[in-house]
């Protein structure tokens, strides 16, 4: 659905694709018109400082609209009849210190359709806020707790909140396990009354970054899935192994070669038969002279995908293995 907006200051139309449910003017001005009915929770992980949002639904890529995060800042989600700019508005009030809950309050006494809202936030201290405008679609709800924040619309069952809240506080693991526990748990009670699409999840660090794309541990999206839930947690698996794989090659630059192997083993079992990252560790492990190990990978590597073997010169011209033609020779050679 196309609008023609007037861009202010320049007295010029432009075309604008107006999502369905965000604003179309000043904050607080769109004419509410279909629900982006979901559940989610917004959270602060008191041991690591970490802050997230995760969310799912029977709409179709909620990850584009509903969470938002900044590291060192706070987490923010924005549903129902969803109002985008409660995400940066939020996010920028907090960063400046604003408390969760005036941050959120301060929003809602501007917004003119604050009755169709539901928004969750939560700030670097673990204050969290919430707010469900009297005319959410039933069953409508949100929950406060320590650090954390769940909200629900168009729900099958009134005791989805509830439900959240308990797995997200008896949960075990890092942030993203315990906002999983939380997603899942709201399903088991019948979750969004007209089935299940899309769901996201977005995990930043406590600690303040210079730029905006850094400190993002966890940035994850299912767009359109019959079982979404459990795309997610497939995705959240295989970010922790990708993760892993990083730390195993940071301690290589450090010269720990046995965390490193540590780091590399335990990404594989979490991910095993990816032949990519066998590949790239043997890789790693040729480069530091570590030759003999690295064969035993490259073999896997090149049986499960034989274009890897193709990929090997190239990496000399790129600085990424040695320019040693009997090192290259003896890789090729692997059978």
């Amino acid at each position: 659905m196309q609008k023609l907006l007037i861009a202010a200051g320049f007295g010029v139309a432009a075309p604008f694709v107006a999502p369905l449910g965000t604003m179309a003017g000043d904050f607080g001005e769109a004419k509410p018109r279909r629900p982006i009915a979901t559940y989610s929770i917004v959270a602060r992980d008191a041991a690591s400082g970490e802050m997230g949002a995760a969310v799912q639904s029977h709409w179709f890529s909620v990850g584009a609209r509903v969470p938002h995060a900044k590291a060192g800042v706070g987490a923010v989600v924005t549903q129902s009849f969803t109002e985008v700019s409660y995400g940066p508005l939020g996010l920028a009030a907090m960063e400046q210190g604003t408390p969760a809950g005036k941050a959120l309050a301060n929003l809602i006494a501007k917004d003119q359709n604050e009755n169709v809202r539901q928004v969750g936030f939560v700030d670097a201290k673990g204050r969290a806020a919430g707010h469900t405008g009297a005319k959410a679609i039933a069953n409508a709800c949100d929950l406060q707790g320590d650090g954390y924040s769940v909200q629900a619309n168009i729900m099958e069952n009134d005791t989805v909140c509830t439900t959240m809240a308990a797995a997200f506080e008896g949960a075990q693991g890092d942030l993203s396990e315990r906002l999983m526990s939380a997603l899942e748990a709201a399903q088991s009670e019948g979750g969004d009354i007209r089935g299940k699409q899309s769901a996201a999840m977005v995990v930043v660090s406590g600690e303040k970054q210079d730029h905006p794309w850094q400190g993002r541990l966890v940035d994850l999206r299912v767009e359109d899935n019959p079982e979404p839930l459990k795309e997610l947690r497939r995705l959240i698996v295989l970010n922790r192994a990708y993760n892993l794989m990083d730390e195993g090659d940071g301690l290589v630059t450090a010269g720990d070669m046995d965390g490193a192997n540590r780091a590399y083993s335990a990404a594989a079992e979490l991910a095993p038969g990816n032949h990519e990252m066998i590949f790239w560790r043997a890789v790693t492990l040729a480069s530091v002279g570590d030759v003999e190990a690295a064969l035993s990978f490259f073999k896997v590597a090149f049986d499960a995908w034989p274009l890897w073997r193709e990929l090997v010169p190239r990496l000399v011209v790129a600085g990424i293995l040695p320019d040693d033609p009997k090192l290259i020779e003896t890789i090729l050679a692997v059978e």
